[in-house]
């Protein structure tokens, strides 16, 4: 038998889900710090910004958001929405250049009960898809096999999304 390791879903997993310490979410403490390598932050503007998921669907599945932690679409201002879809745009397009996906799954999973891991920050998913990329892995093992390292894909996306418009803004 074959052994695959994805020694970075075990951080999530293992990982307290109870509540917020002091209230902020990991989303805000990431918006806040200037560490954007070691976040995986891809783009910044702003009022939003777009990093790696760490523990990813599939390879490329990204992530954009506003600055200000709230819960719901409905709690965003225009100009946030208008800047987080101009942001999510910009990702996809990016993704589409280093990564040449198919096509895209791109949601809100807004509460508990719809999925939303982290419920006091919304975020949008951005997971890039292939022709094919669904396998045994993912149907009988609940495993998905992502073909290059977080921060690698990181970089390239960073570096796509700079060249798109100075200094990787959103």
């Amino acid at each position: 038998m074959e052994h695959l390791h994805a020694p970075w879903r075990i951080e999530y997993i293992l990982a307290p889900k109870g509540p917020l310490e002091g209230g902020v979410s990991v989303f805000r403490t990431i918006a806040e710090s200037a560490d954007d390598v070691a976040n995986l932050v891809i783009a910044r503007g702003r009022q939003c910004f777009a990093l790696l998921n760490r523990h990813p669907y599939n390879g490329g599945h990204l992530m954009v958001l506003p600055y200000r932690q709230v819960s719901g679409l409905d709690e965003l201002t225009d100009d946030e929405m208008l800047e987080l879809m101009q942001c999510a745009r910009r990702c996809m397009a990016a993704l589409k250049q280093t990564m040449k996906p198919d096509g895209f799954n791109v949601g809100f999973n807004l509460g508990k009960v719809a999925g939303a891991g982290i419920v006091e920050h919304l975020h949008l998913h951005i997971v890039p898809r292939w022709n094919g990329d669904t396998n045994f892995m993912p149907v009988l093992a609940g495993t998905t096999v992502l073909p290059q390292a977080l921060e690698e894909v990181a970089a390239r996306l960073r570096e796509a999304l700079s060249a798109s418009s100075g200094a990787g803004t959103a």
